[in-house]
């Protein structure tokens, strides 16, 4: 379990990039080098969240971020942009002690679930979230920001490999 979970500050951000790169590094035994070389968010892409209040960090013992989860509205529902863990960290419970977390600022927020969008097949994506109480969400399911955002991610070129909607009700 992580230290403490809390907001990420403006100075931490170039931190997030690290944990990004360091945690795409696993796809690369995947076949997915794509995703390991891909660049982690830009500072001002971090900086917006981070401004919105919709950024947290997991740290360790020295308040050092070892994970972090961004999010967003998205029809209703608290939408993870982003959740990576240093593999350093990992198989430790902090992944799903930030998304406790934003469920947690989600309900009182009033939304009624949780949503993100995943790899289908990779194992600490979608059957990890399905552990986690999240299901798919597909055809009529999806709402018009869901579709949006996959819309996204295509253009970017993730649906090379099977993607998913998964939603989790708070």
């Amino acid at each position: 379990m992580p230290a403490a979970i809390r907001l990420a500050t403006a100075a931490e951000l170039p931190a997030l990039q690290d944990i990004e790169r360091a945690a795409g590094e696993p796809f690369r035994a995947l076949g997915m080098a794509a995703i390991a070389d891909d660049e982690p968010p830009a500072l001002d892409v971090l900086a917006r969240f981070q401004d919105a209040g919709r950024a947290w960090v997991a740290t360790d013992e020295e308040h050092r971020p070892v994970a972090y989860l961004m999010a967003e509205v998205v029809d209703g529902a608290a939408h993870i942009e982003q959740v990576s863990v240093h593999p350093q960290a990992a198989r430790r419970g902090v992944g799903r002690a930030l998304i406790d977390h934003l469920a947690a600022h989600a309900c009182a927020e009033g939304l009624a679930a949780l949503t993100l969008t995943t790899f289908a097949e990779v194992p600490w994506n979608a059957p990890y979230y399905s552990r986690l109480g999240f299901h798919v969400v597909d055809g009529p399911g999806l709402t018009p920001g869901l579709r949006e955002i996959l819309r996204a991610e295509a253009a970017h070129g993730l649906d090379r490999w099977p993607r998913v909607c998964m939603r989790r009700r708070l």
